[in-house]
């Protein structure tokens, strides 16, 4: 549409996009509001008109760094928590022994149970850090990084957009920037880009 008509044209379906037809073809990408926001925030841009590709650019970029930062400060306060474990557990190994200091006078048997005990604290920090916790936050982490793809993958296209690439090309260039795991083939997305025209 921006092609035959120009910016213009679809400056209501920035300004509405849950009444625009344009829009309401993508029921995924309406499902995120993140996604929807992003998007119509920098397509309103464009229509303006009054910014140059190297100014969205950076404008893109200082907002994709503040998205990033929040979307993993689960995941570091998580590697954090995981980190402090150890400590834990060397703190509840002190308090055993202490305790066990307190039983000295107990047969070697029942003092070796106590030991035990202590030793058992230790051992489960290391087990909730290394064994629970770390894990959790690199998942966390890697979720977080790949929904993040999405905003690359809309400014790269845009962004060639602006540069005055064809649409095919520059789909091209979000395709590109998707990991491997998520990116279609050539052909897969060539095959995908007819079906919706149809």
């Amino acid at each position: 549409k921006v092609r035959k008509e120009g910016l213009m044209s679809i400056e209501s379906d920035v300004e509405e996009p849950e009444k625009s037809q344009i829009f309401s073809k993508y029921p995924k990408v309406m499902s995120d509001h993140h996604v929807v926001e992003f998007l119509t925030d920098y397509l309103r841009m464009m229509v303006g008109g009054n910014l140059n590709v190297f100014e969205i650019e950076a404008l893109m970029d200082a907002e994709l760094e503040a998205h990033h930062k929040e979307e993993h400060a689960p995941a570091d306060a998580l590697s954090k928590l995981g980190d402090g474990m150890p400590a834990f557990g060397i703190v509840a190994a002190v308090m055993g022994v202490v305790h066990t200091m307190e039983s000295l006078f107990l047969p070697p048997e029942e003092l070796g149970l106590l030991i035990a005990h202590a030793l058992v604290g230790t051992f489960l920090g290391i087990l909730l850090s290394y064994g629970m916790v770390a894990p959790l936050a690199a998942l966390h982490e890697q979720k977080a990084t790949e929904a993040s793809k999405i905003y690359d993958c809309i400014k790269a296209v845009l962004l060639a957009s602006m540069n005055g690439y064809a649409p095919p090309v520059a789909i091209e260039f979000g395709r590109k920037v998707l990991f491997s795991t998520d990116r279609p083939s050539f052909r897969e997305l060539e095959e995908e880009i007819k079906k919706r025209k149809a």
